[in-house]
């Protein structure tokens, strides 16, 4: 199915491609829990920015491959690129216009993240 997805104001807008019962992941590392961030990490070519790049600003910190992108005017953080799937994108499942009803959502233990990121690490692969 084909999703289109926004920030607060509108200034960014964006298609993601993924099946109609998403599969998302609530990580709880200290950045995700505080912005209520659900992960849907989907292959680059799944992913279209349609309006709003110039919205966009990005925050990186770390180990830097991690590029968190938000909108310049009202903050929030629609999609980034993963340090996990530095070839795909992560959209954030809430900025989905409407939210789907039919989630999946599974528990991602970020805080270990060094423990844990092999778990995602497939998801920006073509199917």
């Amino acid at each position: 199915m084909l999703y289109q997805g926004s920030c607060h104001c509108g200034s960014i807008k964006f298609e993601v491609e993924a099946p109609e019962q998403i599969q998302c992941d609530d990580c709880n590392c200290s950045i995700c829990g505080k912005a209520g961030f659900l992960h849907l990490i989907v292959p680059k070519s799944k992913f279209r920015l349609l309006r709003g790049e110039d919205s966009l600003t990005t925050y990186v910190w770390g180990t830097g491959v991690a590029k968190h992108t938000f909108c310049r005017t009202c903050g929030i953080k629609p999609f980034y690129t993963p340090r996990s799937n530095p070839d795909g994108v992560d959209v954030n499942v809430r900025c989905l216009d409407p939210v789907p009803d039919n989630l999946l959502i599974i528990p991602f233990d970020g805080q270990n993240w060094e423990d844990n990121a092999h778990k995602v690490a497939h998801k920006s692969q073509e199917v």
